[in-house]
């Protein structure tokens, strides 16, 4: 899971900065791409934690 938020939020960093350098917009779009790539790391780990929820839920654990 750690791999996976890290990986989602340095992408979107790195494809910020590639195309801020393509299209002169220093530091615009690399918050996007921060912005982007939480978003994207939240999401991921929310689906990754659903089915273990549900099956908590199931069993009368919860």
């Amino acid at each position: 899971m750690g791999f996976f938020i890290s990986t989602s939020i340095i992408g979107g960093v790195v494809v910020g900065l590639w195309l801020d350098s393509k299209f002169n917009t220093e530091p615009l779009l690399v918050i996007i791409g921060l912005l982007l790539g939480i978003a994207v790391a939240v999401y991921g780990v929310y689906e990754m934690l659903l089915p273990l929820l549900q099956r908590k839920r199931d069993n009368g654990d919860g």
